[in-house]
């Protein structure tokens, strides 16, 4: 249990470090699609945040951990926001230094925060707490491809735009 509570520690200060991280990021960058990915990513990381506080009251409160755990955790949405962001030819720009700086810094930590998601579920003995921990490491993971994309995107905007949204246009219209 203690080795339990340790782990889920380190989540919840890793997800408040996710999240400040990202909304400061949203506050300093200029870049719309870059502002847009890590707003999103903030308030998703704040709700994980939220629901491992939820699971570490669950926990104390039955002083081992649960038969089941009922937690759930919204699907992200930044995929298909930085899509829409990037949509708008006006706003289309090439990241900054500090804007690259940035997403690699988050590539890392997400890469982090899956791996530590993965043992977690790895590690765990009963069916819902693995089901949890590994819709959080599914998130992790469209985190980290969704900063992967904006890499590419801060990069080089209009390559990222004729690959994807091109690609994402004719899929839409073929529905």
């Amino acid at each position: 249990m203690k080795e339990r509570m340790d782990a889920l520690r380190v989540a919840l200060d890793n997800e408040m470090k996710a999240y400040t991280f990202y909304f400061e990021n949203a506050e300093r960058t200029k870049n719309p699609v870059g502002k847009a990915m890590f707003k999103q990513i903030a308030a998703e990381e704040m709700e994980h945040y939220q629901r491992l506080k939820q699971l570490q009251e669950n926990w104390k409160r039955a002083n081992k951990s649960p038969d089941a755990v009922t937690l759930k955790v919204k699907r992200s949405i930044v995929k298909s926001l930085i899509r829409e962001a990037a949509k708008n030819t006006q706003t289309r720009m090439k990241g900054d230094a500090e804007d690259l700086k940035a997403v690699r810094i988050a590539i890392e930590f997400e890469a982090k925060g899956l791996e530590h998601y993965t043992r977690l579920r790895d590690e765990s003995t009963e069916q819902g707490e693995k089901e949890f921990f590994n819709l959080l490491a599914s998130s992790e993971r469209e985190h980290y491809m969704s900063l992967k994309d904006t890499e590419h995107y801060m990069i080089d905007p209009v390559t990222w735009c004729r690959e994807k949204i091109g690609h994402f246009d004719r899929l839409q219209g073929d529905s």
